[in-house]
């Protein structure tokens, strides 16, 4: 299986390329830089593409070269970013700054429409191909946060899921969305998560918990898929 993870160099798209994969699998971690100190399952390659997503036409076409040869089986957009105050309660609307709203819907909703269309004829010629959408539980509705660009974006990711789904049925595209709640990122993957699971007092998710649904999605055959998936954290108040 070769399997994209974009946005790969740190937290959750760490610990995707950290987690995911079996032996003689492909992973291609995407990433304004590589990181130091990947730690790949046993016998998976990793290959590192060097994009940004902040220039969406120049990173697809990037992309869609390095994966042009060897095919592809599942892509995960995993990039994702928000309001400075966003998740603080000094968060206000009217005082984001212009430039910045436009960068959130740029790198949230603009960048994987637009790589996603450069991709798809290259994941439709796999037996089994997959987009694994990383989304939020403030893109459900009544999910009680004001973020406005954030939130609105996050509820784009799930209409894409739903459109692509609907416009490739027949192709066999199986099309994920991930509502997440607040994760644990200081405690990566290779961090046990015994421990991990303690940050937070049943606040925050840790990183191990989404690898582990994302394994699952993609262990599925290919008669059947995930369409949804809400992960808030135990004592997330608003689930």
């Amino acid at each position: 299986m070769k399997t994209m993870v974009v946005g790969a160099s740190k937290g959750l798209g760490k610990a995707l390329i950290e987690g995911l994969g079996q032996a003689h699998d492909t992973l291609i971690g995407v990433s304004r830089t590589r990181p130091d100190h990947i730690k790949p399952q046993a016998g998976v390659q990793v290959r590192w593409v060097e994009a940004d997503l902040a220039d969406p036409a120049t990173a697809a076409m990037t992309l869609e070269q390095a994966v042009a040869e060897g095919g592809l089986d599942t892509l995960i957009y995993n990039l994702g970013i928000w309001e400075t105050l966003a998740f603080d309660p000094a968060y206000a609307f009217l005082a984001d700054d212009d430039d910045q709203l436009q960068a959130i819907v740029n790198c949230n909703i603009t960048s994987p429409i637009v790589l996603i269309k450069r991709l798809l004829p290259v994941l439709l010629k796999s037996a089994n191909p997959r987009v694994i959408l990383t989304g939020s539980t403030s893109g459900l509705p009544r999910s009680g946060r004001p973020e406005v660009a954030f939130g609105a974006s996050k509820f784009a990711l799930r209409g894409m899921a739903d459109a692509l789904r609907e416009g490739y049925r027949e192709q066999r595209l199986g099309v994920t969305c991930l509502n997440l709640g607040y994760l644990n990122t200081e405690d990566d993957f290779n961090t046990c998560r015994s421990v991990a699971e303690q940050r937070g007092a049943g606040q925050l998710i840790p990183v191990h918990d989404v690898v582990q649904v994302v394994r699952m999605a993609l262990s599925l055959s290919s008669a059947s898929f995930v369409k949804e998936i809400t992960l808030p954290a135990i004592l997330d108040e608003r689930f």
